[in-house]
């Protein structure tokens, strides 16, 4: 190809752009594009920017005498300034248009409000995906717990924090181990550590954390007492939550918060349907305890709040303390009965109780045995085995605080909890030191005075009175049922003991005991409720200024007739000191008589009871229905108060109210008072 001069390029027409100056753009092409014109669009880009006018109004002379120039006020309505002052028709049409645009900005379209209904199946949606993330895989979902507990804020209609509070109960019981978890501190968290031990630490971290914040939130709704019946129910739901947590977790973290709830709820003066809750998750509390320190700090701090209240409680929450393990895990040193020692106490103390034959072991085997104990012993610390020792020093700190209340309360005779403080003592006298074996008699002595004053009238207005009878007149201390429980627990006091050796090194003398009981036994077989207990239903008295509830007879278990039979059985039957033949003779006289006044089950009871004392000192009453053998003379005194002054071996005494009661209309009793006389017979042979 020969070389020429190159071809002439042709230029290439721009793009028509607004862009490009006019000057390049023909003018035809101009008109062209008139249609894609926006003047209005550029015209409202322009700058607005206000210029400042100058002021036309004169300067005015202020009270200093200065000059001052007064400034010109924008205009309100916001017109700009380019659009200047126009006709009244603009004017009106401007201000219609500003009245339809404020309305929107100042009142805007609330949200729909969504159905209660719809909000507590979208929080069951919620609950049930979070609890089944927990229920899967706990360590991977550690963030669920606090968003569980965020789904209970107070902006949550009621019905919906109950779900959250109740699913936060179960996910708590399910994922919470069977060990106490530490406080991580900072740089432990931050430590060199293995993926899966940071991992375990992080996941425990969550849970404490949310765990704590649960608690905290049901302690604050448990203690409003005050709202409407939405926060009242609330409330219930709280403390309902708290009991279950004590009772399914309460080797976990923060079990003291969840009994100060518990203890808060019981501190009330009302039988509420949460009061008896708690009452009920307290005694269920103390029997499942099994080491003795949740028992140990639960007791202390009821003792606290007793001794704040001074001692003005319901007595429901005194008897709790009835449920303590403390009558058959502690036994008393003197006790070598077998059913006092526990089945593997060999085990315990290390030692064989039969020396077992020789067995010739190599050292191969010895080593191998040496072994197997360590692996033993390391199991038994990995199981977390009871420790006895520390049990029983724990249950021996318990029984001090309990015995430490019971004093105070029998000291500062509060007469709603008299009862039970005289039950309490009856139960665990036992375990009390012989120390205090006489500051104990002398008020037990106190109460029976009081209570004999009390039949007879005697007691003075600003004492006695007021101390059995309330603003009602309604009986507030049953004094027949506290002497009775007095004179148990005086005979319970030596029950464990060698009863000779301690009277005589003590100095005591139980014959007060003796003679008052032998007093009141005419009075009791009169009484019309001694086979009713204090729980037991009854009508409310018509006449009675209170039509309900009333306060006589409170939460006491035994009936008076059971009572009154245990206390004769210390007196007549305690094997290491028999009665003398006199007192023996008196007793049965005076149970036969009161056995034809007693209603059928009682007089079974107390014919069972002479069955027991014919049985036992058939030789010392056989003169009752023998009168050759009688030695006595005089004449026979059935009312007197006295042992003494009843004169049993009179000529007029005798047994002939087995006579009348071989004429019962029991068939049980008639047959009992048959094998009373063929134990009499058999002796007499």
């Amino acid at each position: 190809m020969p070389h020429g001069r190159p071809a002439k390029r042709r230029r290439i027409t721009p793009p028509l752009d607004d862009d490009v100056p006019s000057k390049t753009i023909k003018s035809s092409d101009l008109f062209a594009r008139a249609a894609d014109w926006d003047l209005e669009q550029a015209y409202a880009q322009k700058n607005r920017s206000k210029k400042t006018k100058e002021s036309t109004r004169l300067p005015i002379k202020t009270a200093q005498g200065q000059l001052q120039q007064v400034e010109e006020k924008e205009p309100e309505d916001g017109s700009d300034s380019f659009l200047g002052s126009g006709s009244e028709g603009e004017d009106s049409n401007s201000e219609e248009d500003d009245a339809d645009e404020t309305p929107p900005t100042e009142s805007e379209p609330a949200a729909p409000a969504v159905p209660l209904k719809q909000q507590i199946f979208g929080a069951k949606e919620e609950i049930a995906r979070l609890a089944g993330l927990l229920s899967e895989d706990p360590e991977e979902h550690a963030s669920a717990f606090k968003k569980l507990a965020q789904l209970a804020d107070s902006q949550s209609p009621i019905p919906v924090q109950k779900l959250v509070l109740a699913a936060q109960v179960a996910v708590y019981k399910d994922v919470i181990p069977g060990y106490r978890i530490r406080a991580y501190k900072d740089e432990d968290l931050g430590n060199k550590i293995s993926k899966d031990v940071r991992k375990t630490r992080q996941y425990e971290q969550a849970l404490v954390t949310g765990y704590q914040a649960y608690v905290k939130h049901l302690g604050g709704l448990a203690k409003g007492r005050k709202g409407d019946e939405d926060a009242q129910s609330l409330r219930s739901v709280a403390i309902n939550c708290a009991c279950t947590l004590l009772l399914s977790v309460p080797h976990f973290n923060f079990r003291t918060e969840l009994l100060n709830i518990l203890v808060h709820e019981l501190a009330s003066r009302e039988s509420t349907p949460d009061f008896v809750k708690c009452v009920e998750t307290a005694e269920k509390f103390f029997a499942e305890d099994d080491d003795g320190a949740s028992s140990m700090e639960a007791v202390s701090l009821l003792t606290k709040m007793m001794k704040a209240k001074d001692y003005r409680i319901r007595e429901e929450v005194l008897n709790t303390f009835f449920q303590l393990r403390l009558l058959s895990e502690l036994t008393t040193p003197s006790s070598t009965t077998k059913a006092d020692k526990p089945e593997d106490m060999s085990k315990l103390h290390g030692r064989k109780v039969k020396k077992e034959k020789f067995e010739h072991r190599s050292k191969k085997e010895k080593k191998l045995a040496k072994e197997r104990k360590a692996v033993e012993k390391d199991m038994r610390e990995a199981n977390a085995i009871v420790n006895y020792e520390e049990r029983e020093k724990m249950q021996s700190e318990t029984l001090k605080l309990v015995f430490v209340t019971y004093f105070r309360i029998l000291k500062a005779r509060v007469p709603e909890l008299m009862g039970a403080v005289l039950e309490g003592l009856a139960k665990y006298a036992h375990l009390i030191n012989q120390d205090f074996f006489g500051d104990v008699l002398e008020a037990l002595k106190d109460i029976i005075n009081q209570a004999d004053a009390a039949l007879k009238g005697e007691l003075d207005l600003g004492e006695g009175t007021s101390a059995a009878l309330d603003v009602d007149r309604d009986e507030v201390r049953n004094m027949t049922r506290e002497s009775l429980l007095s004179t148990q627990t005086a005979f319970t006091l030596l029950s464990g003991q060698d009863v000779s050796k301690a009277a005589s090194s003590l100095h005591l003398d139980l014959s007060f005991f003796t003679s008052h009981t032998y007093r009141t036994l005419y009075p009791l077989c009169l009484d019309a409720d001694i086979e009713l207990g204090p729980k037991s239903l009854r009508l409310p008295d018509p006449h009675s200024s209170k039509s309900s509830e009333k306060a006589v007879n409170r939460v006491n278990i035994s009936t008076p007739i059971l009572l009154l039979t245990r206390v004769l059985a210390s007196i007549l039957l305690t094997p290491s000191q028999p009665p003398p033949s006199v007192a023996a003779a008196s007793f049965f006289k005076r149970l036969l008589t009161v056995s034809l006044q007693l209603p059928e089950k009682s007089a079974l009871a107390v014919l069972n009871l002479l069955a027991q004392i014919a049985d036992k000192h058939g030789r010392r009453i056989e003169a009752l229905w023998y009168s050759d053998e009688r030695k006595g003379d005089g004449v026979f005194r059935g009312e007197s108060d006295t042992v003494e002054g009843t004169n049993v071996w009179a000529t007029g005494s005798g047994a002939w109210e087995g006579e009348l009661l071989r004429k019962h209309f029991c068939p049980k009793v008639r047959e009992q008072v048959a094998a009373i006389d063929k134990i009499i017979a058999g002796v007499h042979r």
